[in-house]
Order: structure tokens, then sequence, then C-alpha cells
């Protein structure tokens, strides 16, 4: 059987599981192992099953309990080369990374990956889909701005991981200074619900079966308010959707 689960989704620390019989990986490693392990367990997979780790960027909420997590199980990373750089020296000199090239797909086990480029402020941040079989994955977080390229890369998912991540009025209310203002609503910053929504309903197509609405700011969104914003998207079209939390394991999909 198939799996698809988002671990943990946010600004304290992102993971996501996708795995098949034969072949476990983990995005991202924004948690320490043992906060992977019991995530891990929860939808019965233990850690020492994960085949490999695949980096989106080297932001510390993607990468912060990955040298812990190296050193115990020597578990390979996949990055691009970029991004491994931008990490290698906090990690166990002996640890091997495993580099993809941006924007070229390459298989690992049963599963096709395709790595493609994003906007963020990271040195080369990217999003991924995944093809097992007849179904594919799409992963797309930590975004400011969802181009061309992106909407091409995510038509005809079955899955979809995409980041809401805020209300610009509740960022232009809060507390926070003004250069985090700035760079989240920057287009190397985030993905507000009404830019999720578009994107979404750009890349709608009638075999979509379930979207995560991923990477909420606990501070200026709310659940409630992103399931709604992008349902009006939608236009009345019939989708299940599910938020990715952070503080526990999302719903896990099968297939």
């Amino acid at each position: 059987m198939n799996q698809f689960c988002p671990l943990a989704s946010g600004s304290k620390g992102n993971s996501i599981y996708v795995g098949t019989k034969d072949t476990k990986i983990l995005i991202d490693a924004g948690l320490s192992a043992k906060a992977l392990q019991a995530k891990l367990s929860e939808i019965n997979v233990d850690l020492s099953e994960i085949d490999a780790i695949l980096l989106t960027h080297e932001h510390s909420d993607h990468i912060k309990g990955l040298g812990a997590l190296v050193a115990r199980t020597r578990i390979p990373i996949f990055a691009n080369s970029e991004t491994a750089k931008a990490i290698y020296s906090q990690l166990d000199p002996g640890v091997k990374f495993k580099i993809f090239s941006t924007g070229e797909a390459f298989e690992f086990g049963d599963i096709q990956i395709q790595p493609f480029s994003i906007q963020h402020d990271a040195v080369d941040p990217v999003a991924f889909t995944f093809q097992i079989g007849e179904t594919k994955i799409g992963l797309c977080a930590d975004i400011g701005f969802a181009t061309s390229l992106v909407a091409g890369h995510l038509k005809h998912c079955d899955y979809l991981y995409i980041e809401a991540n805020h209300e610009p009025s509740m960022v232009h209310a809060c507390s926070r200074p003004m250069v985090y203002k700035q760079r989240v609503l920057s287009k190397q910053g985030h993905l507000s619900n009404e830019e999720a929504g578009a994107l979404i309903q750009s890349i709608y197509h009638e075999g979509l079966k379930h979207i995560y609405l991923a990477h909420l700011s606990s501070e200026c969104n709310n659940p409630a308010l992103a399931l709604e914003k992008i349902q009006n998207a939608l236009k009345g079209k019939e989708m299940s959707i599910s938020i990715a939390f952070q503080d526990k394991v999302s719903r896990l999909l099968s297939f």
C-alpha cells in the first residue's frame, strides 16, 4: 500500500512522509529524531525503515533535526548542490549527499521524483512531484509566488500539499517587526490564502482527490479561514481538503 502523510507543517518544523511497499522517504527533517520516530509510529512506520531524506531548502525549520538524525541512522540525504553546500558545515563530515539537479527528474526505488525551482529566500529552493505508478503527488510550500513553471509541474496531480500561509490583513495587523511582514508578503516569502486559492483553482481537475493546506501561520492565519478561502476560490467545485498540522500528524492518505 502507498501512503502520503504530513508529519508536521509550519514554522516550528516540517517533515512529510511518502511511502510505498518498497520505498519510504521523508521530505525535510525539521524535527528531532525522537519526534520523527514518535510521529512515524502513529502511522505504523519505523524510523529504521526510512530509505532517504529529500531536502527542499536549508532553512532551519526544514533541517534542524537532520544532523542528529543522520549521525544516528546514516539515512542518505538527497539535495541539490547549493542546498548541500549551505548545510554541509552543520553535519558530520562523514555524511554523504546524493546530489540531484533542480529541474531534472530521477528515480529512487519505485518512485519517480521531479524537483523544480520555486521562489523563496533560500539558495536554491525546490518543490517536488512524485510519480508512484499511476498516482502523482505534488508538494509545494515555502514559496512566495507561484510561477507558471510551478503550475505546470503541479498539473494532473492526484494529491496536493500546497502552502496557505497567511491572510495579508492579519500580517499587517500583527505585532511582528516590519522586516518580518515585508518578507512574508514578498515574492520570496510565503503564499497567502488568496494566492493559494488562485493556484489551486488554476490546476484543479476532476481527478484531484485531496488537498492539504500547508504551513499555516499560527499568528496570521487559522484553519477555518484558510479552508473558507480555498473553498471560495474553487467556486463550488467538490473537493476533499484538510489542514496539514504543525503539532500533530495530519490525515493519512492511502492509495
